[in-house]
């Protein structure tokens, strides 16, 4: 009689000695087999974090897929008492499931019979949360942004690629298919050297982050606090701390690693650029002024190219507002051909060197022919209503990678990098001053 622990006991036993020569022959390494799992085992998954996102975005993401690739909840860890409830009563419900809860991480991590977990939790606790799941065994799916400090970035990279384990970022557009056309179309050459990016995130909503019903609901004493600090200073109880992170820093940087984090992932994603050469950025809290620390306007201007070639290069105008939501999101390339537009996903020589122009300095025309991207319906997302297909697209493209241990669209290099990318934004806009990065020793300079 075949059995998923049999199986994994047998792999397990079949990396320590003389067993490893044999796994290496076939082309794989004995940290990649640790925990491998069969085509026919159901992968067991917990939740670390039961937050909006995951009911709203997550949980449908996973559930449209599950069946298909054989995955299932089995557990919950949350920090508050209610939520770990909430977890449990709304899995039984939507999945017909009934799932085990627990208080903390260090309670769910060494079960050996849960093989990935997908986390949600607060922002600047995901790379090291992410972390301990893999030193754990754990595949996992960590929400962006990845990280909100350099040193939590450089310890989950490390752990997952000591590891081995598949870790997938929550940058969505990477499995969607109108970046993933417009990342072959500038690959090709076609559409030329791009020249500028211009990126918008704009919104008119006093409430967005806020929950006032929750922090007037939640106590202390069901939740622990300590254990949300992490490696964060250690302050009084703060129920806005908790429950509205993401409006202060050094719980979220904001702007940066809620929405910069997207977009500028397409950046380097486009350009294999990892991280911009220098940046600049300004912004304040000119509106609603709530008490939150985090600016509700943001503008940061980026220079990016290779290193060793200042000739050559772009800039990134990156702004997002709170106050006007003129603009929406946007994501525009610029070469000096024409424009790459992500929001219509029409390629056009609109902006391009025309005759006219051209002739005086005796050139000739550069435009684009207008085309649209292909495969490349515009797709909503609307973490609100649960209808997300971007993330429901990424979902399955962690289930496909747990199973045949490929490297994922969104993987800790990409995830590291746009952590990289916001933390030198954040880093000039509390400074005031010039950002670059020192790529020899991993740090940011402040000029």
């Amino acid at each position: 009689m075949k059995s998923t622990t049999s199986r994994r006991e047998f792999i397990k036993q079949a990396s320590v000695g003389a067993g490893v020569v044999g796994l290496s022959a076939m082309g794989f390494s004995a940290k990649s087999y640790a925990r491998i799992i069969g085509a026919n085992d159901r992968v067991r998954v917990g939740i670390v974090g039961f937050s909006n996102r995951f009911r709203g975005s997550l949980f449908p993401a996973f559930m449209s897929h599950a069946k298909a690739q054989n995955f299932e909840f089995v557990a919950v860890s949350d920090l508050w008492n209610r939520r770990r409830d909430e977890a449990y009563a709304y899995v039984k419900e939507k999945a017909g499931v009934e799932i085990a809860k627990y208080r903390n991480n260090d309670e769910l991590f060494p079960r050996t019979d849960v093989d990935a977990v997908i986390i949600s939790t607060a922002d600047f606790q995901h790379a090291l949360i992410a972390a301990d799941a893999v030193r754990h065994g754990k595949d996992v799916y960590v929400e962006k942004p990845l990280a909100e400090s350099l040193e939590d970035a450089k310890v989950v990279r490390k752990a997952v690629e000591e590891t081995g384990k598949i870790l997938q970022v929550g940058s969505q557009r990477r499995s969607a298919p109108n970046y993933i056309a417009a990342n072959e179309y500038i690959r090709s050459g076609k559409f030329g050297d791009i020249k500028m990016v211009e990126m918008t995130w704009n919104v008119n909503q006093p409430g967005r982050w806020r929950l006032p019903q929750l922090t007037k609901e939640i106590r202390e004493q069901d939740t622990d606090w300590d254990r949300f600090l992490m490696n964060r200073p250690k302050v009084a109880w703060n129920p806005r701390y908790y429950l509205e992170y993401r409006l202060f820093w050094p719980y979220s940087s904001g702007i940066f690693g809620q929405w910069m984090a997207h977009q500028i992932d397409t950046v380097h994603w486009f350009t294999d650029l990892p991280h911009p050469r220098s940046v600049v950025a300004n912004g304040g809290i000119y509106m609603w002024n709530d008490g939150r620390t985090n600016p509700d306007t943001l503008t940061a201007v980026m220079d990016y190219g290779p290193a060793d070639d200042m000739s050559k290069g772009f800039q990134v105008l990156y702004s997002s507002r709170f106050t006007n939501s003129a603009g929406d999101v946007k994501e525009l390339y610029f070469s000096n051909s024409g424009s790459l537009n992500l929001d219509t996903n029409e390629v056009t020589p609109e902006g391009g060197l025309t005759q006219r122009a051209a002739s005086e300095m005796g050139m000739k025309e550069n435009l684009l022919e207008p085309f649209t991207l292909s495969n490349a319906a515009k797709i909503e997302t609307s973490a609100d209503t649960g209808r997300d297909p971007m993330t429901s697209l990424h979902m399955l493209n962690w289930m496909e990678c747990v199973r045949n241990r490929k490297k994922p669209n969104a993987d800790v290099v990409a995830g590291y990098n746009h952590s990289v990318a916001n933390i030198m934004g954040h880093t000039a806009y509390v400074t005031g001053k010039r950002v670059t990065f020192d790529d020899e020793k991993q740090e940011v300079v402040v000029s």
